[in-house]
C-alpha cells in the first residue's frame, strides 16, 4: 500500500496539553537557559485534554489571518535554499527572501518585513529541536512591542513602526520530502479564543532580557484544526500578534493563534517523523 494511502485525513480526537497555572498563583515563568540555583526551569506545568481537531483539507482558503490568524498559502515554487536546511548562514541568504515575498503577496498592504530568527525541529530522541507538544501562543502584545524596538534601526524608526499596523507572522512549512504523518500541527481559530484562555508567562534569559509567552487555557469554546498531510510546496501563517485586533470595531478577531504538535492516534507504527522550519517575521502595513 502506498504511503500516501495511510496518511490519517479527517477530524481526530487527541490529546492536546494545556497551561496549568502555577500552584501557588505567582507569576508563571519560563528559563530559556540553565536557571539560576534554586529555580526550577519553569513554575507551571500542563493538563492534558482531549480535543476534537478538523481537517481543513479542501477548504484551506475558508480560513483567513484577520478572522482566524492562520492562513495556508498553496503551491508554493521550490525552495532555491542549497543547504537541505542544515546551514542557518545559508537559510538566512535564501529561504528569508523567498519568505518575505510569500508575505508580502499574501498579506494585503504589507510592505516590509523584518526576520528576527528561524526554529528547525526534527523528530527523535537526538534532535536539538523536537515538535512542542503545549498549547502556546509564541508572543504577547508586549513581547510583540519589544521585537519591533528590538530590531528597528533605531528608536524614532521603531516608534514609527509601531504608530502603523504591525504583526508577527510564523512562517510554517515541513521539511519532509513525503506529507507528514507524524505529529502534525493542530491551531485554534482566534475567533474562537477568549482573552481569558492567554495567560503571559515570562521567558527568562540569563542575560537579563525578559521576553512573554503565552500559555493557553482549555475551553470548549475554542475550534481546533490542522492540514494533513502538508507537503513541502504548502505555507502555513501563524499569526503571533496583530496591532490591529487591540482596536475597537477593526475587524481582526483577536489576531493571536494558539497552536501545539499533537500525537495522531492514527498515525501508523514506522510512520517518518516530522520535520519543521518556522521563521519568524515582523510584518508592517498597511
Amino acid at each position: 500500500m502506498a504511503v500516501t494511502s495511510q496518511i490519517p485525513r479527517g477530524p481526530v480526537t487527541a490529546t492536546l496539553n494545556f497551561y496549568k497555572p502555577p500552584s501557588d498563583n505567582s507569576t508563571p515563568f519560563t528559563h530559556v537557559d540553565t536557571p539560576p540555583a534554586g529555580l526550577p526551569q519553569k513554575n507551571y506545568s500542563e493538563t492534558p485534554q482531549p480535543v476534537t481537531i478538523h481537517d481543513i483539507r479542501g477548504s484551506e482558503n475558508l480560513y483567513t489571518l484577520d478572522q482566524d490568524a492562520f492562513q495556508v498559502v498553496l503551491d508554493v515554487a521550490p525552495s532555491a535554499e542549497p543547504s537541505s536546511f542544515t546551514d542557518d548562514a545559508s537559510i538566512k541568504s535564501t529561504y528569508y527572501p523567498e519568505v518575505e515575498q510569500l508575505l508580502l503577496a499574501h498579506i494585503p498592504g504589507a510592505n516590509r518585513v523584518i526576520f528576527f530568527d528561524h526554529t528547525i525541529r526534527r523528530s527523535g530522541p537526538t534532535a536539538p529541536r523536537a515538535p512542542v507538544q503545549r498549547v502556546h501562543i509564541d508572543q504577547t502584545a508586549a513581547s510583540a512591542a519589544m521585537r519591533v524596538r528590538r530590531h528597528a534601526v533605531d528608536e524614532a524608526e521603531a516608534e514609527k513602526l509601531l504608530a502603523g499596523r504591525y504583526r508577527i507572522v510564523n512562517v510554517w512549512r515541513p521539511l519532509n520530502q513525503t506529507p507528514v504523518e507524524s505529529f502534525p500541527l493542530a491551531f485554534a481559530s482566534s475567533a474562537t479564543l477568549a482573552d481569558e484562555d492567554v495567560v503571559p508567562v515570562e521567558h527568562r534569559y540569563n542575560n537579563g532580557y525578559t521576553g512573554y509567552t503565552a500559555g493557553i487555557q482549555y475551553s470548549p469554546e475554542q475550534q481546533w484544526h490542522y492540514l494533513s498531510g502538508m507537503t513541502g510546496n504548502e505555507r502555513l501563517f501563524l499569526e503571533c500578534f496583530d496591532s490591529e485586533a487591540l482596536k475597537e470595531g477593526s475587524g481582526v478577531k483577536g489576531g493571536r493563534v494558539a497552536h501545539t504538535a499533537f500525537d495522531d492516534p492514527r498515525t501508523r507504527p514506522g510512520a517518518e517523523g516530522r520535520e519543521s522550519i518556522e521563521v519568524r517575521a515582523l510584518v508592517f502595513g498597511p
